[in-house]
């Protein structure tokens, strides 16, 4: 996909705002906790992102998140991710201390949506459980979580999500807005949900998600 075209695709998330995610109902908070806030520059900011807990100190978001649309970005301590946010309260809070961004993320200089994967190291382990990777191959229906810029304080989810895997991406029918990216997409592993994507930007019919598999894919 060409940036152009990847870059036209996140802003377009921005004309779809009306289209949020239905908010999680507060009493099925707790059991999302290891979702966030990938903050830049602060605890409170708005200039944030999505990210999912998948190890105690790891949190999985998108590169643009990190690294912008050209490869640069804020230092990984100038990043918080804010486990569990709910109406300016969290289940912790913990600075980064190193990014690994995917390796085809900026391969041509600029954000290949294909490959839009980050890994945010924290300085220390979080006090919350993080969610399992999918280690196995993923069918509808999926589920989807995030933040978005104009409910920052609020959850937003989805699980009763159509979608394929085509072009290397995962599509999807449920729709995202900014703040959205980074979220996990969820599906079914073993009766429970594991993380079998990442939300990347919007596509024509919903989201647009890169399959967790890339993070072991050249």
């Amino acid at each position: 996909m060409k940036p152009l075209l990847t870059l036209f695709l996140m802003l377009w998330a921005g004309a779809l705002a009306a289209q949020e995610l239905p908010v999680l109902p507060i009493q099925d908070h707790a059991a999302w906790q290891a979702v966030g806030r990938v903050n830049a520059a602060g605890f409170r900011t708005r200039e944030m992102c999505t990210g999912t807990l998948i190890a105690p100190d790891r949190v999985l978001t998108a590169a643009h998140c990190v690294a912008g649309t050209d490869g640069l970005g804020p230092l990984p301590h100038e990043f918080t991710f804010v486990a569990g946010w709910l109406q300016g309260t969290a289940a912790d809070s913990v600075a980064g201390a190193s990014i690994w961004i995917h390796p085809g993320a900026y391969s041509e200089g600029q954000l290949d949506v294909r490959f839009d994967l980050a890994v945010l190291t924290l300085e220390r382990p979080a006090t919350i459980s993080p969610l399992p990777l999918l280690s196995t191959g993923s069918s509808a229906p999926y589920g989807i979580l995030g933040y978005s810029s104009r409910r920052p304080h609020m959850l937003g989810a989805a699980f009763d999500c159509d979608g394929r895997v085509e072009s290397a991406l995962l599509r999807l029918d449920c729709p995202v807005t900014p703040g959205n990216s980074g979220g996990p997409v969820l599906a079914r592993q073993d009766e429970n949900w594991a993380v079998a994507g990442v939300i990347s930007a919007m596509g024509q019919s919903g989201a647009l998600a890169v399959p967790v598999s890339r993070l072991q894919s050249p």
